[in-house]
């Protein structure tokens, strides 16, 4: 069950704008921005680069794409 927030008209024409260019919904685009910064603060000496990367392998591994990976 969502939750209504109340933001920026400048934020939302953003979120709209990035959102289209990784063919996201405005919400999808907010929850990823939320998603990704929350990361961000939680992780603070980690570059951006890598929290991107296992953002990705997260939702991977949510749509069942995962194979075996043999170290060594």
């Amino acid at each position: 069950m969502g939750t209504a927030v109340r933001i920026s008209e400048k934020l939302v024409n953003e979120a709209k704008r990035f959102g289209q260019i990784d063919h996201r919904s405005l919400i999808s685009q907010i929850e990823h921005w939320a998603r990704t910064g929350k990361c961000v603060e939680e992780n603070p000496d980690l570059p951006y680069s890598l929290i991107k990367e296992i953002l990705i392998g997260l939702d991977e591994l949510e749509q069942g794409e995962k194979s075996k990976c043999i170290f060594g």
